[in-house]
């Protein structure tokens, strides 16, 4: 019962086991404090952790993308504390790995032991390779002066977990609760592990030392904190500094050409920019959420690489990720989950193997049907010392896949949410729309003027799948009404 609990509990709360203290070498000052985790530890858990991030969010699938953001990420790691004469041979040693998810999110974060990722929707906001340089700075920093182990020893089990473990972190809100429903607790704790304050400062510091060193024009990383602002601004979603346990953006865009000139002061000069390299990597880079691997057209779900579409319920939320489509209710009282059964040959097989390996017996179960495709369902109740749900499994067999819905309310809410389950699975069909099916990705096409231009009149009447102007220009860290001088490189969405 515990079990099947955990699969359906709203991810709210994570319980984060804490290890006993241990008492080791920072990195970063040499000395020795105490930490969660021994460094073993922490890049075995990275290790771990990170299969998990690849299978939930996916690899950009692009190679030259992922070379290029590997080698400029050695070498500022060649420059950061851990790779320094003067420390420990088992920090200089580790392996580090750089990677690129294949995420619209605004995004960077990092594990423990060395792992650093970066989403391309996060790549397209940047101008040049600099201010990418601060920012994968700021994730080794944050691996450097271990920061996750520290937190660790500040954490409580049953915490209440905190969204902004990454760079971005509350600012965008833009990894919500629910991308982790098919992680691990350990994963999911890591992942939206929330460093203080200082430690985020402590980072955008390193950052601006480790690109600084590089010989990267390290003030650069402040113009995407002025986008990370005008983001957070155009969603709504701008936190109070005071509230935030992340630094406000206005107070990062404002310290880092301060730190900046400061080792620029010391003697460490800062030229290298790439921008035309950098607009050579963005260009043809996917822009925004892949409709191949899934989209919401009004009410409707569609898949154009596995063929099928299915309806959804008026008002509900939908978070389309590479292993699964949530569904949530308006009231945030009811959901719905759709995964691929890859262990099961038909429906009926897949709702009873679930039914057994959760230890379920019922009498409510049914064949069943999708228009012309054979189904088999399940309905059943749970109840623990902390929630009575209602439970509805529905397994349809399409192509050479079994697809099983995982449904679920309070049990009270049970009968009367029963016909907007059905009438998703129900709707479950073949999709044969060729303006669907044939459907492509909008793209970041790269240009170079040959003379001023406002920027607004660069844009096409039309931008696709209802992106917005503004949206862009912040893309472009410009305004609509700037006038964008000859010779410079901007970004504009086709498809």
């Amino acid at each position: 019962m515990k079990r099947l609990t955990r699969l359906f509990l709203p991810l709210l709360f994570i319980s984060f086991i804490i290890p006993s203290c241990v008492v080791q070498q920072s990195p970063i000052t040499g000395q020795k404090r105490a930490y969660a985790y021994s460094w073993d530890q922490e890049v075995q858990i990275g290790k771990d952790v990170d299969s998990e991030i690849v299978r939930e969010f996916g690899l950009y699938d692009d190679e030259g993308v992922a070379d290029y953001f590997n080698e400029i990420s050695k070498v500022i790691l060649e420059n950061s504390h851990m790779r320094r004469e003067e420390t420990a041979d088992q920090f200089r040693e580790t392996v580090f790995t750089f990677r690129v998810l294949d995420s619209p999110v605004v995004n960077a974060f990092a594990l423990p032991g060395g792992y650093v990722y970066v989403t391309r929707g996060l790549m397209a906001h940047m101008n040049n390779e600099a201010q990418l340089a601060v920012v994968i700075g700021h994730e080794i920093g944050h691996v450097a002066a271990r920061h996750a182990s520290q937190r660790g020893l500040q954490q409580t089990i049953g915490s209440v977990v905190v969204l902004g473990g990454a760079i971005l972190g509350q600012e965008l809100l833009g990894l919500p609760g629910e991308t982790i429903l098919n992680l691990s607790s350990q994963a999911a704790g890591l992942l939206f592990l929330s460093y203080s304050r200082n430690h985020e400062r402590e980072s955008d510091r390193l950052g601006v030392e480790y690109a600084a060193k590089t010989g990267y024009v390290a003030a650069e990383g402040a113009a995407f904190f002025t986008s990370l602002k005008r983001i957070s601004e155009r969603a709504g979603q701008s936190i109070p500094s005071l509230l935030s346990t992340h630094p406000d953006p206005g107070e990062r865009e404002r310290n880092i050409p301060r730190k900046a000139r400061e080792w620029e002061e010391n003697g460490y000069e800062q030229t290298i920019l790439n921008t035309e390299t950098y607009m050579e990597i963005l260009d043809g880079m996917i822009y925004g959420e892949n409709p191949r691997n899934g989209f919401r057209e009004e009410n409707t779900y569609f898949h154009p690489e596995l063929a099928f579409h299915f309806p959804i319920p008026q008002n509900w939320i939908m978070i389309n990720q590479p292993s699964q489509v949530v569904l949530l209710s308006p009231e945030q009282d009811a959901v719905m989950i759709l995964r691929i059964d890859n262990e099961s040959s038909n429906a009926r097989e897949s709702v009873q193997s679930f039914l057994s390996a959760n230890n379920i017996e019922t009498d409510d179960q049914r064949a069943n049907q999708s228009g012309n495709l054979t189904a088999y369902e399940a309905n059943f109740f749970i109840q623990d010392e902390n929630q009575n749900l209602g439970v509805n499994i529905y397994a349809l067999e399409y192509g050479s896949r079994v697809y099983r819905f995982i449904n679920y309310t309070e049990r009270n809410k049970f009968d009367s949410m029963k016909p907007r389950f059905a009438e998703t699975t129900g709707g479950f069909r073949q999709l044969d729309d060729q303006r669907i099916l044939n459907i492509n990705p909008v793209r970041l096409s790269i240009r170079q003027l040959d003379r001023d231009t406002r920027f607004r009149d660069l844009l096409p009447q039309s931008l696709p799948m209802n992106i917005a102007p503004e949206e862009i220009a912040i893309v472009n860290q410009v305004y609509l009404d700037d006038t964008i001088p000859a010779g410079t490189f901007v970004k504009i969405p086709v498809q």
